[in-house]
């Protein structure tokens, strides 16, 4: 009874849960990561301070998406934001890494294993056989003592791993934002340029057979009777045209929202006052200092986190050319008889520590921290690369509002100008001292011009788009957590639909 009672007292001490340590017990090999400096220069070169505060806040894009106060696009984004197979990826990549991390934490923790067997058999020894039932119950225990460190390591690799994954959702939903936001700017910008050539197309039409009837009675050439002709049909090849590109664009938000066609139809059309108008976004200014800037980006955390995995992974793989400790343990009380007679209790215990020391495996662990110093220092590139062409992304959404906020005032003075000379015509044509020729020329002027000022208007919007996303973006409606949530109940509504 006594021995028994020790094997339990021993197996209770394996049980006991271990306490979660950040460091080896004797010492903790490998490096300690220190964040990596940004190989970037301390101001931006773009000349347009205009869009730069000295401080600039990411609360200002936390809801950006409804300072446009467009429903419509509400809606468009939060479906892209459900049936986007990236968001879903990503989220599935958060799902791995907390396993990964559970099972890494689990480590420091002895693993118990029990077993039940019941056995019948027989045997003969040159006489008589005999009989022998048994009935067993087990329990296995091991816990490795980290000495060096390898399981706080890869606790800290584990950890980093899921940050990064974390990022790399949230850039993938910025990512998703801005590529629907995108795609919807363009729609509006097709419609208010079908508009246009609409317009363009029935003047032009209207002209060309005012012009067959003066023509007709020798008050235009043939020449000038031929030229609206051909102005009036390359109008309607322009309409046309135009109307197959707002449909390819069409047919661009159901592939990203996954609502159909027809549903999506209705739904543009529903806003009548957003039609054919281009959405206007809520100004905001970055910080002065880039590297305020490019650390509030996804991208560049990910790619932080990424470094900071692979030096814990050196850490890693160098504990593991250093002694391992583990201590392990079992019992297992058996109930046996032979030939039908009375049940004995046979009881089997042990514990004890196992040292396992490196003593040669060709170079092969030696090669292990080579190959994780090389993939630290991978990762480690890829962080500055990215830096750099988070850079250049943001400089260049910059120099782009700046140009653009040049080049509106003068494109809405052109517009302006034509438009004037286009009423000046008509004001003559309708006096009788004009002609037919040089208002058909004043309107295509007109519609040249007025088409001009929307190309810079979309252009604008879509600078600003750009420098949202550049700048790092902001769209905190959900957490990972509840996005797994949802994701994982739509799973469930999809498969009860199929069944």
């Amino acid at each position: 009874m006594i021995k028994a009672r020790e094997s339990l007292n021993w197996l209770f001490l394996l049980t006991l849960p271990a306490c979660h340590m950040d460091s080896g017990l004797l010492a903790t090999v490998g490096p300690d990561y220190q964040p990596a400096t940004l190989l970037i220069d301390s101001q931006w070169q773009t000349p347009s301070r205009q869009f730069i505060a000295h401080q600039g806040d990411q609360a200002d894009l936390r809801h950006w998406w409804q300072g446009f106060q467009d429903p419509v696009l509400d809606r468009l984004l939060l479906a892209a934001q459900q049936q986007s197979a990236s968001v879903a990826s990503a989220v599935a990549k958060i799902a791995e890494s907390r396993s990964n991390l559970a099972g890494a934490d689990s480590g420091f923790f002895p693993t118990i294993d029990g077993n039940l067997a019941s056995k019948h058999s027989s045997s003969s020894f040159g006489g008589p056989p005999f009989v022998w039932n048994q009935q067993q119950i087990g329990l296995q225990s091991n816990w490795e003592i980290d000495l060096f460190g390898v399981l706080a390591r890869q606790a800290e690799a584990a950890q980093t791993q899921l940050e990064s994954r974390q990022a790399a959702w949230h850039d993938a939903r910025v990512a998703v934002a801005v590529e629907v936001a995108n795609t919807y700017l363009n729609y509006r910008y097709c419609q208010a340029q079908l508009q246009l050539q609409g317009n363009d197309a029935d003047a032009s039409e209207q002209l060309a057979k005012l012009l067959k009837i003066a023509g007709s009675g020798g008050f235009q050439t043939g020449s000038e009777v031929a030229l609206a002709e051909a102005n009036a049909a390359a109008s309607g090849e322009n309409l046309l045209n135009q109307q197959s590109q707002c449909a390819q664009i069409l047919k661009s938000l159901v592939v990203l929202t996954a609502i159909p066609e027809a549903e999506l139809q209705g739904l543009l059309a529903l806003a009548t006052d957003q039609q054919a108008k281009l959405p206007q976004p809520p100004t905001f200014k970055i910080a002065a200092i880039p590297a305020q800037v490019l650390m509030q980006r996804p991208d560049m955390a990910a790619a932080e986190r990424d470094v900071a995995e692979a030096s814990a992974k050196i850490g890693v793989e160098q504990a593991k050319r250093y002694p391992r400790l583990s201590l392990s343990g079992n019992i297992t009380p058996t109930l046996q008889n032979i030939n039908g007679s009375a049940y004995m209790l046979a009881q089997t215990w042990s514990i004890g520590p196992t040292l396992s020391l490196p003593v040669f495996d060709a170079g092969k662990k030696a090669a292990s921290v080579e190959n994780a110093k090389l993939q630290y220092q991978a990762a480690l590139s890829n962080f500055n690369y990215k830096a750099r062409t988070a850079v250049k992304e943001v400089e260049d959404a910059l120099l782009r509002l700046d140009t653009v906020a040049r080049r509106l005032p003068l494109a809405q003075k052109s517009a302006a100008a034509y438009q004037k000379r286009w009423q000046n015509a008509e004001t003559l044509y309708q006096a009788g001292l004009g002609s037919l020729t040089d208002l058909a020329s004043a309107w295509r002027n007109q519609i040249s011009a007025n088409l001009a000022v929307k190309a810079v208007e979309q252009e604008q919007v879509s600078a600003w788009i750009a420098l949202y996303r550049a700048a790092g973006g902001s769209w905190e409606q959900q957490t990972a957590e509840t996005a797994e949530t949802a994701q994982a109940v739509s799973q469930n509504q999809q498969n009860g639909d199929n069944r």
